[in-house]
């Protein structure tokens, strides 16, 4: 049991007697047993019952004012004014976008058919998987290690807190996410930790690797949340708080900043990213499918896995989080690309005095804020930029 497991070991580092720590572990046997477990099992129970009742269509349109509620949501994951049909129509021409650039990927390395079946190639040769758990952790340490060496050329603000990864524990392995990352404390005591599922190495392709570690590690998640946890000069809400579409949208971005610092050098490994960055894209057509235009859950399912690599039980898995999480899936590839838009007009706009660390700077230094709130401080960036005197060549 994790809950009693983990009590058990911080009584251990208390300065008890024996007879102490055990009464303490026998009452909380005690409040366990005949008190939280049998609430939870009534809990489970009822949640079943509920189950029969429960109605076979998925969006939240069939709710009283739902298409009003669901509005308030995408406006709420996004901090944008962008429309369900705005949305889903971002989301297709993002589909087609990722489809061109994974078939050029198949020119490259001779795979002769269609795009579905290099999915299925990828899904399952068993040259796209490791044999064992180390071998995994092995690459990914090798990975965040050259990604590292790399940050300074890219970030004038590194992280001080370090980074470990850890396989995810056994006592949840199973209904854990395949990748996550939890934050450093703010007092130094813990790093920030990236954890990989390891529990069926199906489920984690060689090809994604690299996007999973740049997305959750450096420079995404890791990079990112300990820059704001260890920002001295804002309230505590901005420097633990977040903005979806702007956390998300970073870690996005930060797959795709990858390849620009001269990563992803196997083909495979790209392919792998494009999958990652399309499964964000479908997000935009299926969740407003199936909120906005009455999808059904099986109309969902059929366009994901026509247009995605990935297997099926990712698909459903996927789909049930979509139907009970209105809006929050759309949040991801709608800040991953004001990012890049906002990224593309300072370079424009700059030129030859553009700098990527000091876009990065300005992007990371406020903590998360709205997508409006971003824009305005990288115009301002970019005014600034401009007022600056022009270097004089030679001094």
């Amino acid at each position: 049991n994790p809950i009693l497991a983990d009590l058990s070991a911080k009584i251990d580092k208390l300065d008890l007697s024996d007879d102490e720590g055990g009464d303490l572990r026998g009452e909380a046997q005690s409040a366990w047993f005949n008190s939280a477990r049998p609430a939870y099992e009534r809990l489970l129970a009822e949640m079943k019952r509920q189950q029969g009742f429960a109605p076979t269509d998925d969006g939240i349109w069939r709710f009283e004012d739902g298409a009003g509620y669901y509005k308030a949501l995408l406006a709420n994951y996004t901090t944008t004014d962008l429309t369900a049909d705005q949305i889903h129509d971002i989301g297709l021409r993002e589909v087609a976008r990722i489809h061109g650039e994974m078939r050029q990927i198949m020119q490259q390395v001779g795979f002769k058919g269609t795009l579905q079946e290099f999915f299925e190639h990828t899904r399952s040769s068993d040259r796209f998987f490791y044999d064992t758990r180390e071998a995994y952790l092995a690459d990914v340490q090798v990975r965040l290690d050259a990604m590292e060496a790399k940050l300074p050329e890219f970030f004038a603000t590194l992280p001080k807190a370090p980074l470990v990864v850890k396989p995810v524990e056994a006592f949840r392995e199973k209904s854990a996410g395949k990748a996550f990352y939890n934050s450093p404390a703010a007092d130094g005591s813990r790093p920030g930790t990236y954890y990989v599922n390891l529990y069926n190495l199906r489920d984690m392709s060689k090809n994604e690797l690299e996007a999973l570690a740049y997305h959750e590690g450096l420079p995404g998640h890791h990079l990112q949340r300990t820059i704001q946890t260890e920002l001295g000069d804002v309230p505590p809400f901005r420097r633990f708080g977040g903005v979806t579409a702007y956390t998300e949208g970073w870690g996005l971005y930060s797959e795709e900043l990858g390849k620009d610092m001269g990563f992803y050098t196997d083909p495979y490994s790209d392919f792998g990213r494009l999958g990652m960055e399309l499964w964000r894209a479908c997000r935009l057509v299926v969740d407003t499918g199936i909120h906005h235009k009455r999808w059904s859950r099986e109309q969902a399912i059929e366009y994901l896995t026509e247009n995605t690599p990935n297997p099926e039980g990712d698909i459903r898995k996927a789909i049930e989080r979509y139907v009970v999480y209105p809006g929050q899936a759309t949040s991801y590839m709608i800040g991953k690309l004001k990012i890049m838009e906002l990224r593309g007009r300072a370079q424009a706009e700059l030129g030859g005095r553009f700098d990527i660390r000091g876009f990065h700077d300005v992007v990371l230094l406020s903590g998360p804020v709205p997508l409006d709130i971003l824009e305005e401080n990288v115009e301002g960036w970019i005014a600034d930029v401009k007022a600056r005197p022009e270097p004089v060549m030679g001094q």
